[in-house]
């Protein structure tokens, strides 16, 4: 073979080579970015502001209780193979830090709630019943996320974790988050449309336990609950009497059991007040792709009409 009839075949080589190295550096380029989110409404807004350049898992999902989460050794490898971990703090994930130590994460772990001003948990005798080990919340109310602008400053700094994980994604994370804000800012003004009709005296809730805080500030609306801020919150015999006596002399005709929560104990007020229960509210998860609440916004807006209609006694 003569070195000119080479000199094609080198080429072609040389090519191919060249093809390679452009398709793996394209492949690298589009492999998402790997996010842990502690719960699945914050996997949600994470979803929401990532878009397609982020991969999301979930460690507690949908329909389960955070508050007793117990990590498996695989979520503690997905933890520590992430390149961004997202967690509401406030004392919501009291298993976290042990986690991000045991999966050896390297990264620097995004707390939403950063920036929030905490609600303190109000209305409870039974102080010692809700301490309960790695779970405490202490005083403070960690369900920020039932407030839509506290949801908003979630976002922001949801955002500004991934451009710190993905800089050069950087701006498509910015347009989603101001085009979600957008969406929240209307459901936000949904909301307080359809609390506008109700008298703020009629406006009183029984739930399971204290997860409405924030929602109650914001939409001027009672809420009251046998547990505290923990499902692991234990509802004391003379609360629960107490709580009896106040829907009775109040007339309150919202009851409702949460769906992470043990139904028996609304059950067990419902018989004792001949109240029926009003059905279920979404605190502290979002319900399964095919149920009623699959993401944050679709949540707001179930909670707020079953709500409505139950204080209406509809």
């Amino acid at each position: 073979m003569t070195h000119a009839s080479r000199l094609p075949r080198r080429a072609l080589l040389a090519f191919a080579s060249l093809a390679l190295t452009a398709l793996s550096a394209q492949a690298q380029a589009q492999a998402p970015i790997q996010a842990v989110a502690s719960f699945s409404i914050l996997g949600d807004l994470v979803r929401q502001v990532g878009g397609d350049r982020v991969q999301v898992n979930v460690l507690v999902g949908p329909g389960s209780d955070a508050h007793v989460f117990q990590p498996t050794p695989a979520q503690a490898r997905l933890v520590g193979q992430a390149q961004v971990v997202f967690s509401n703090g406030l004392g919501f994930e009291g298993w976290m830090s042990r986690l991000l130590k045991t999966a050896g994460y390297k990264g620097q772990p995004v707390v939403v709630s950063q920036g929030i001003q905490p609600m303190k948990e109000v209305g409870h005798d039974d102080k010692k019943g809700h301490k309960h080990g790695a779970h405490d919340h202490g005083e403070t109310d960690p369900h920020a996320w039932q407030s839509v602008t506290n949801a908003k400053v979630f976002v922001k700094n949801i955002a500004l974790g991934l451009c710190r994980a993905d800089a050069a994604g950087c701006n498509v994370y910015d347009r989603n988050a101001k085009a979600y804000v957008a969406k929240l800012d209307a459901l936000d003004s949904e909301i307080r449309a359809a609390w506008a009709p109700i008298p703020a005296a009629q406006r009183k809730v029984i739930t399971s336990h204290d997860a409405f805080g924030y929602y109650a500030r914001d939409f001027n609306v009672k809420f009251l609950a046998p547990q505290g801020v923990s499902t692991e919150s234990e509802a004391s015999a003379k609360g629960v009497a107490r709580l009896v006596r106040q829907i009775q002399q109040e007339q309150i005709k919202a009851l409702f059991v949460e769906s992470i929560s043990d139904p028996r104990l609304i059950a067990q007020i419902g018989r004792e007040t001949g109240v029926k229960p009003s059905g279920e509210l979404f605190s502290d998860s979002l319900s399964a792709a095919d149920g009623a609440a699959p993401t944050y916004i679709d949540m707001m807006r179930f909670n707020t009409r079953a709500l409505t209609t139950a204080v209406r006694g509809e």
